[in-house]
């Protein structure tokens, strides 16, 4: 088992937030990636329930604050993690955020990735245009 560090960041190079998360497997795919930091966003969150869930995908019944990653929610519930990747994955297909290894974009799913110690994951979300 090892750490790898998730950032999100923006277009500019800013990083808004860095997490760290285990992972068992030396070789990935994008998929898993994607996976493991879904899951334990919405581990935290039902560890604790908070007010605000931070994560990459907008659970339902939850409102988009400011930043981007935080989401105001309606009513403090538990969030389901299974459905959560699965609307990352899709969000990935349909480009609504790109993954960048090593300053690298990776764009396929079933993309296989070597893990190091070393290994930069940053995540990058669109953020549409208002009045345009």
């Amino acid at each position: 088992m090892q750490t790898i560090v998730f950032q999100d960041e923006t277009v500019s190079g800013d990083i808004l937030r860095t997490i760290e998360i285990m992972v068992e497997n030396e070789m990935m795919m994008v998929r898993d990636l994607i996976a493991a930091r879904v899951r334990k966003e919405v581990e935290t969150y039902n560890a604790q329930a908070q007010e605000y869930f931070q994560g990459l995908i907008q659970p339902s019944d939850a409102e988009a604050t400011l930043n981007g990653y935080t989401y105001k929610m309606r009513n403090k519930r538990h969030v389901d993690p299974e459905k959560q990747v699965f609307v990352a994955w899709d969000a990935f297909q349909k480009n609504r955020f790109f993954i960048m290894i090593d300053n690298k974009q990776v764009a396929d799913l079933d993309e296989a990735i070597l893990v190091e110690a070393s290994t930069k994951v940053s995540f990058l979300r669109l953020m549409p245009l208002v009045g345009g």
